[in-house]
C-alpha cells in the first residue's frame, strides 16, 4: 500500500479544474520537486507534527484509477481486523454511486442508514460523545445529487426525514453528527462541489514515480529480460511512459506487452496509446474466448457476437461520456440496446475491460475498468459508426445514415472542434484515441469491427482503402495545424500536439527541436503556432526547467500568450514585460492549483493584469498545491480591490509566499489597510514587501505600520521608496522599530521628503533594543549635513545594529563627513556599507572620512563615493587610509570622478587584492557640481536625423522646422536628444 502524498490546510482550498486529467499526469509525472508530508491511509485524521487543530473532514483527490477505493478498503480492512483506529466504534461507507439511486426519496439520517447497515436496527442512536463514528463518501465525482449546500434547509436531528441530498449537506456542513468524522474522496474535477470551509484537511492519492514504475514491471513481470525490454520501450516513448503514473495504466501496458514478447511473431510493439488500448481490446477479447467458448486461435478475427457486444459498450461509453459520467445503472445500459443479463456474463468473463458491481443495497452498478477504457471505446463506436454506417454520431442532426459518404476528414474535424469547446477538456483523450484509429498500423487489426459491409458506397480494394487513409490523415493533420494557428486557447492547443504525435505527424516539434539544439531559436521571429509547439516541447521535456523567462523568444503578444503554460514545468517564471492578459493569469492559476507544481518564483511584472487577473492569480495562491515563494506584481495596473485579494491568499493556511512586490501600482491607504489584514495573520509567511512607487502618504505608512507592529507578523524588508513619505511617517516608523514584535531587518525609505526633522524620529528606533534593522537606505532625501549629523547620534547607540546605510543623492557636503568618521571610529558601530554617491563631499570630505577608515575600530566593507567630485588629493588620503587599515575594505567605488593617472597609481600601490576598485567614467569634467558632471557635448549626423529637424552650428544645434513656428534644441546630456536624431559619438 503506498502511502498518500498530502498537502494539508484547516480550509482546504481544491480549486478549479479545468483540464483532462492526462494533462495533470503530465505534471505530476515529473521527478518530485516539493517537499510533502506523507500520510498512511490509518492517520488520515491525525494531525500533522506541529498542528493542534481537530480534523473532522478530509477530502482525498486522486484521477480516476489512481487508489483512492483502494486506500478507503484499506482503512477499514486495518479496522476491521484490529490493526489500526480501535478507538472508532462504527465505519460508515456510502459510496455515491449507491446514494445516487435514493436520490427521490426521504428518509431520516438513522433510516438511510439502517437501511444500507440492517444490523444497526438493534441501536437507538450513533450520536453522543461516547459514540466515535466515521463516515466515508466514496466518489464524489460519480454523485449524481445536486448538493445544493447554500439553499437547502439546516437539518440537525438524525431521526428526521429529508432527501438524501439534505441530509448530505448537513452532514458535511457539521450540522448532523458534528461529532462525527467523514471522509470524502473525489476526482479533482469534482472536488471544488464541497465548500472549502467544510474541509479541515485535503490530501491527494499520488501515483507512481519513476523509479516506482520500474519497480513495477520487474516484480509484474517474471521474466526479468523481458521486464528489462518492456521498460526500455515504455521508456521511449513520452505519451505511454506519461501514463504509467496510473497504477492501472501499468497493468494495461503489462499485459500487452508481456503477452507480444512471448509470440515468436509478435510485430512491432505498440507506441502510441491507441495501439496500446486496441491490442489490450484484442487480448481481453481473446482471454474472454477461452473462458466462456474454449476457443484459442492463434490469430482471432473478431466474432460477430465480439464486434456486437463490443459496439454497444462503445455507445454506452460515448453517451455516457458527453454526460460526464463513469457509473451506469440499468436503464442507462437499457438505453444502448444492452441486455442486463448479457451485461453480466461479458463482466463476469472479461472483468478487465467492463465490470458490475453490487452496491449496498445489492442494486447493480456498471463501469468500465478505468476512465480510458471508456474513452477508448467511445473513439471506437464514433468511428465504427463513420466507416461501417456512414455515420457522424459527434452531430446530433445527422445521427441516422447520410446520404452521402461521411469523409473520416469530416469526422476528425467535428471531433477536434467538439474537443477545443469543451471547457475542462474531458474529450481531449477520446480525440486522441479516434484520430489513432485512422492509422493504418490500426486497421488490420481491427479488421472485424471496421468493415465497410454497412455503407452505401462499394468497398474499395485495400490499396485504394490505404491511399484513401493516407489522404484523410493527411488532411486531418492540415487541419490540426490550421486549429493550431488560430485556437485562441493555449492550453486546448497543447492536446493538439498530442493529437498529431497519435497520428505520426512531429514535423512541428522536430522543427522546433532542431532549433533548440542548434542554439538559434532566440535569433527568429517565432510565430503563434510556432510557439505552441515549443510549449509543447518543453512541457514533455523530463527535467524540470530552472527558469524560464518569456522575453528570451522573439515573438508576437499572441505568440507570448501561447507560451504561458510552460510555467508548469519550471522553477523560476520570468513574465514581465510581455503584455499579458487576464486570462493568461487563469492559465497561471492552473498551473499553481497543479499536482506536484514546481513554480516556486513568477515574476509578472509590467503586465496589464489588473484587480481581475490578480482574483484569478489568487484562486492558484490559496491551493494546497501551490508552493510559490516570490510573486512580482510591479507595475500591474492594481488598485486597492487587488490588496483584498491579496490578503485573503496570504491568510489563506495553504499560503508559502515569503517575497512579494506591490510597487508601482495604486494601491492608496485604503488598500494598505486591507493588506494589513493579511501580514496579521497567523498564516502568513510574508518575509519582503515591496510597496514602493504606491502613493500611500503618512496615513497609510500609519496603517501599515499596525500590521508591522503584530505579533504575526513575519515580515524583514519593506520597501517603501518613492511614496510620498513626510517627517510624519518617521515617527510612526521609529515606533515599530522599537516594538517588541519587530522583525524587520531591511528599510526602503528612499526618494521621500523625510528632512532631518524626520531623521531625528526615526533615530528612536534605531537606538531601541527592540530594532532589529541592519539596512537603511535614505536615498534620494534632502536631508543635508543636518540631518546626518542628527541620524548619526543613532548610528552609535550600542543598539544599532545597522551594516548598510544608503545616502546617495541627500544634498550632503563636507560638512558632514566629520560626524560620519566619527560612526566609523565607534566602537559600537557595525557599518559595513556606506553609500554616498552623488554628493558634494569633494577632496577635504573624503579627506575626513578617511580618519574614520584607518581607525582599527572601523568595520567598513564598501564605500560608494560615485559622483562625489574626488581628484587626486582625495586619493592620496584614501590611499594612506587603506595603507593604515587594509583589512577591511573590499570594496571602493570612484566612478564619475577625477582621480587622475596619478590618484589611481596611488590607489592601486595602497589597496589589496581583496579590493575591488571601480574608477570608470572619470575626467575632469566629473568636478562640475550637481548634475552638469554628467553632461557631454554631442554632434549629430544629419544622415539620421528627422526630415522636419534642421541641424546648425556644427551640427550641435537642432531647429524643428515644422509649421511656422521653430522649436530650438540645445544638446547637453545624452538624455535630451530630439526625436529621429542619432549622435555620433558613443555615451
Amino acid at each position: 500500500m503506498r502511502s498518500i502524498q498530502s498537502s494539508t490546510s484547516q480550509r482546504g482550498e481544491v480549486g478549479v479544474n479545468n483540464e483532462h486529467e492526462v494533462r495533470q499526469i503530465e505534471t505530476a509525472s515529473k521527478r518530485q520537486t516539493t517537499q510533502e508530508t506523507p500520510i498512511v491511509c490509518n492517520d488520515i485524521f491525525k494531525p500533522l507534527p506541529g498542528q493542534e487543530k481537530h480534523i473532522r473532514t478530509v477530502l482525498t483527490k486522486g484521477i480516476a484509477g489512481i487508489g483512492k477505493t483502494v486506500s478507503v478498503q484499506k482503512f477499514i480492512l486495518d479496522w476491521a481486523e484490529g490493526k489500526a483506529n480501535q478507538d472508532v466504534d462504527f465505519i460508515f461507507t456510502l459510496p455515491f454511486r449507491d446514494l445516487n439511486l435514493k436520490k427521490e426519496g426521504a428518509f431520516s439520517l438513522m433510516q438511510l442508514l439502517q437501511h444500507y447497515f440492517p444490523q444497526l436496527k438493534e441501536i437507538k442512536s450513533v450520536e453522543g460523545d461516547e459514540v466515535k463514528v466515521v463516515f466515508i463518501f466514496d466518489g464524489l465525482d460519480e454523485c449524481r445529487l445536486p448538493l445544493h449546500f447554500q439553499s437547502n434547509e439546516i437539518c440537525c436531528d438524525i431521526t428526521e426525514s429529508s432527501s438524501v441530498d439534505v441530509l448530505l449537506t448537513n452532514l458535511i456542513k457539521g450540522n448532523l453528527l458534528p461529532s462525527a468524522l467523514l471522509w470524502i474522496t473525489s476526482r479533482p474535477a469534482a472536488a471544488n462541489q464541497i465548500p472549502p470551509e467544510c474541509i479541515h484537511q485535503v490530501t491527494e492519492v499520488r501515483g507512481f514515480n519513476d523509479p516506482q514504475k520500474e519497480e513495477y514491471f520487474r516484480k509484474r513481470i517474471r521474466d526479468q529480460n523481458q521486464a528489462r525490454r518492456i521498460i526500455s520501450h515504455i521508456q521511449s516513448s513520452r505519451s505511454l511512459y506519461i501514463m504509467c503514473h496510473i497504477p492501472v495504466f501499468c497493468w494495461i501496458c503489462a499485459t500487452v506487452l508481456e503477452t507480444m514478447l512471448g509470440k515468436v511473431e509478435s510485430g512491432d510493439l505498440p507506441k502510441t496509446l491507441t495501439e496500446m488500448y486496441t491490442h489490450y481490446l484484442l487480448i481481453q477479447t481473446k482471454v474472454k474466448n477461452l473462458k466462456y467458448r474454449g476457443s484459442d486461435e492463434p490469430n482471432p478475427k473478431m466474432l460477430a457476437s465480439d464486434t456486437e457486444i463490443i459496439l454497444k459498450l462503445g455507445q454506452l461509453a460515448f453517451v455516457q461520456l458527453e454526460k460526464g459520467n463513469l457509473i451506469f445503472y440499468e436503464e442507462e445500459l437499457r438505453d444502448c440496446g444492452i441486455d442486463v443479463t448479457e451485461a453480466s456474463v461479458y463482466s463476469g468473463v472479461c472483468t478487465e475491460i467492463f465490470k458490475e458491481e453490487h452496491g449496498l443495497g445489492q442494486e447493480k452498478v456498471y463501469c468500465f475498468v478505468h476512465l480510458s477504457i471508456q474513452e477508448y471505446l467511445a473513439a471506437l463506436f464514433v468511428f465504427h459508426s463513420c466507416v461501417n454506417e456512414n455515420r457522424n454520431v459527434l452531430r446530433a442532426e445527422e445521427s441516422k445514415p447520410h446520404s452521402g459518404r461521411v469523409q473520416v476528414p469530416e469526422l476528425h474535424e467535428t471531433a477536434v472542434d467538439h474537443a477545443l469547446e469543451s471547457e475542462n477538456g474531458h474529450l481531449d483523450l477520446f480525440l486522441r484515441f479516434l484520430l489513432g484509429l485512422s492509422l493504418d498500423s490500426i486497421q488490420p487489426l481491427l479488421g472485424g469491427i471496421l468493415t465497410q459491409t454497412g455503407s452505401r458506397s462499394p468497398v474499395p480494394d485495400p490499396q485504394t482503402q490505404t491511399e484513401s487513409r493516407s489522404e484523410s490523415i493527411k488532411k486531418t493533420v492540415q487541419y490540426i495545424k490550421e486549429k493550431i494557428k488560430s485556437e485562441s486557447s493555449a492550453e486546448r492547443t497543447i492536446n493538439l500536439f498530442h493529437c498529431l504525435n497519435e497520428l505520426n505527424d512531429n514535423s512541428a516539434v522536430e522543427e522546433i527541436q532542431n532549433s533548440l539544439r542548434s542554439g538559434k531559436l532566440s535569433d527568429k521571429e517565432l510565430q503563434p503556432h510556432q510557439c505552441s509547439a515549443l510549449a509543447f516541447v518543453l512541457l514533455m521535456s523530463e527535467e524540470v526547467l530552472d527558469e524560464f523567462d518569456l522575453k528570451t523568444y522573439n515573438t508576437s503578444e499572441a505568440g507570448c500568450h501561447r507560451l504561458v503554460p510552460v510555467v508548469r514545468n519550471c522553477r523560476k517564471a520570468i513574465l514581465n514585460s510581455c503584455d499579458l492578459s487576464e486570462e493568461s493569469c487563469e492559465i497561471l492559476a492552473s498551473a499553481l492549483q497543479s499536482s506536484n507544481s514546481p513554480l516556486r518564483d513568477l515574476d509578472l511584472s509590467n503586465n496589464n493584469l489588473g484587480d481581475a487577473g490578480v482574483k484569478l492569480l489568487c484562486a492558484g495562491l490559496m491551493s494546497p498545491n501551490c508552493k510559490l515563494q516570490r510573486l512580482g506584481l510591479h507595475s500591474c495596473n492594481l488598485s486597492e480591490e487587488s490588496c483584498e485579494i491579496v490578503a485573503s491568499a496570504l491568510q489563506s493556511s495553504n499560503s508559502t509566499l515569503t517575497d512579494l512586490d506591490l510597487s508601482s501600482n495604486n494601491l492608496g491607504d485604503a488598500g494598505v489597510k486591507l493588506l494589513c489584514a493579511g501580514l496579521m495573520s497567523p498564516n502568513c509567511k510574508l518575509q519582503r514587501l515591496d510597496l514602493s512607487y504606491n502613493n500611500l502618504g503618512d496615513a497609510g505608512v500609519k496603517l501599515l505600520c499596525a500590521g508591522l507592529m503584530s505579533q504575526n507578523c513575519k515580515l524583514q524588508r519593506l520597501g517603501l521608496h518613492s511614496c510620498n513619505l513626510s517627517e510624519e511617517s518617521c515617527e510612526i516608523v521609529a515606533s515599530a522599530l522599537q516594538s517588541s514584535n519587530s522583525t524587520l531587518t531591511d528599510l526602503d525609505l528612499s526618494s521621500n521628503n523625510l528632512g532631518d526633522a524626520g531623521v531625528k524620529l526615526l533615530c528612536a528606533g534605531l537606538m531601541s533594543p527592540n530594532c532589529k534593522l541592519q539596512r537603511l537606505d535614505l536615498s534620494y532625501n534632502n536631508l543635508g549635513d543636518a540631518g546626518v549629523k542628527l541620524l548619526c547620534a543613532g548610528l552609535m547607540s550600542q543598539n544599532c545594529k545597522l551594516q548598510r546605510l544608503g545616502l546617495g543623492w541627500c544634498n550632503l557636503t563636507e560638512g558632514c563627513c566629520d560626524v560620519l568618521a566619527s560612526v566609523l571610529r565607534s566602537p559600537h558601530s557595525e557599518l559595513s556599507d556606506l553609500e554616498l554617491r552623488d554628493n558634494e563631499l569633494q577632496d577635504s570630505g573624503v579627506r575626513a572620512l578617511s580618519a574614520g577608515l584607518e581607525d582599527p575600530h572601523c568595520k567598513l566593507q564598501r564605500l560608494g563615493l560615485s559622483g562625489c567630485r574626488v581628484t587626486q588629493r582625495g586619493c592620496d588620503s584614501l590611499a594612506s587610509a587603506l595603507c593604515s587599515n587594509p583589512s577591511h575594505l573590499r570594496e571602493l567605488d570612484l566612478r564619475y570622478n577625477h582621480p587622475g593617472d596619478s590618484g589611481v597609481r596611488a590607489l592601486s600601490a595602497a589597496k589589496l587584492d581583496t579590493l575591488t576598485l571601480l574608477v570608470e567614467h572619470g575626467g575632469e569634467n566629473r568636478i562640475k557640481p550637481g548634475p552638469r558632471k554628467y553632461g557631454c557635448r554631442l554632434t549629430l549626423d544629419p544622415n539620421t536625423a528627422n526630415r522636419e529637424l534642421s541641424l546648425s552650428e556644427g551640427n550641435r544645434k537642432v531647429t524643428h522646422t515644422r509649421g511656422e513656428r521653430s522649436h530650438i534644441l540645445i544638446i547637453q546630456r545624452d538624455l535630451s536628444l530630439a526625436p529621429g536624431s542619432v549622435q555620433r559619438e558613443c555615451v
